[in-house]
């Protein structure tokens, strides 16, 4: 009997091991799992999911959310951090809505036709969503991919082709099982073969670990330390957005001069935000979040899309 491959040890151990996510679940749609993939970029599953269950709640597809002023996503994304993926999120219901009758397509270069959708969050959707054989490479599964195929202990700091052509050669050739074992490596990275503290002892692979072999060398680039938040313009962004989402009428320039000390820096945090597109300017020196002439909601809406991971 021949050895089993990486892709079937962590398929096994991901059927009992996997944590048990709302858009995971076998009848979720195909916009849940984008709207999920989107949020969960450089945050938390635990934020993540108050704000995933609120927004498909309120708009459980592309149509309904296409349907409200853009400022609307904003307030709904809360403190989830980067807003202007609630911007991108907004901007890819209008495309959906107006290209593809409101539905998520199935096709690789549709979906990255469309606006924010870059090549992980792209395959992302078509492997969890539609059960399509592609390598989904996020950091996690990259850090897996070095560690127990070539032996490295981190994969560099960005993506590169060569990290796509590595992971797809891993995955099963039929579609619903390369899907799957997607999925496997990317729970490995997140939960046991992390990137400071690695759970060898926990980890199926550990036995034909390349990197583990090799005695668990250290990494020989510089190192990636957190980005510091307290006293930034992103600090400052935040509690100026904050004010917004919460107000029901214009908000005065008064008002927003109140949540930060600094003249200079509050006056830059908040042109920033007017340049990205997330606060609008408007006459008495008042501000508001963007507003749009909203499109037409579709009478009747066309079904959304089911999806298995």
């Amino acid at each position: 009997m021949s050895e089993p491959t990486l892709a079937t040890v962590a398929i096994r151990w991901y059927d009992e091991n996997a944590r048990d996510l709302p858009w995971r679940e076998p009848d979720v749609t195909a916009w849940a799992v984008l709207v999920s993939e989107v949020m969960l970029q450089q945050t938390p599953v635990v934020r993540v999911l108050p704000a995933w269950r609120a927004w498909l709640t309120r708009w459980p597809g592309p149509a309904e959310l296409a349907a409200d002023p853009p400022g609307e996503a904003i307030r709904m994304w809360g403190r989830l951090g980067y807003p202007r993926r609630a911007l991108r999120l907004r901007d890819c219901a209008v495309a959906l809505v107006e290209r593809h009758a409101g539905e998520v397509p199935t096709d690789l270069a549709a979906l990255l036709s469309l606006p924010g959708i870059g090549d992980y969050t792209a395959r992302a959707v078509l492997a969890f969503a539609y059960g399509q054989r592609h390598p989904v490479v996020d950091t996690n599964v990259r850090r897996l991919v070095a560690r127990a195929v070539a032996g490295a202990a981190d994969a560099g700091p960005a993506t590169r082709p060569s990290d796509l052509v590595a992971t797809a050669e891993l995955l099963p050739e039929k579609p619903a099982e390369a899907a799957r074992a997607s999925a496997a490596f990317m729970e490995l990275g997140a939960l046991i073969c992390t990137a400071r503290a690695p759970r060898c002892v926990d980890c199926p692979l550990a036995e034909r670990c390349a990197w583990r072999a090799s005695g668990a060398p250290a990494p020989t680039g510089p190192t990636r330390r957190p980005q510091r938040y307290a006293g930034t313009d992103r600090q400052v962004r935040g509690l100026l957005l904050a004010v917004l989402r919460d107000a029901t009428a214009p908000v005065p320039l008064a008002q927003l001069d109140l949540v930060w000390p600094d003249p200079t820096q509050r006056t830059r945090a908040l042109t920033s935000l007017i340049d990205d597109g997330l606060v609008t300017p408007l006459p008495n020196t008042t501000y508001t979040l963007p507003l749009s002439s909203p499109l037409p909601l579709p009478s009747p809406l066309p079904p959304p899309l089911s999806s298995s991971i």
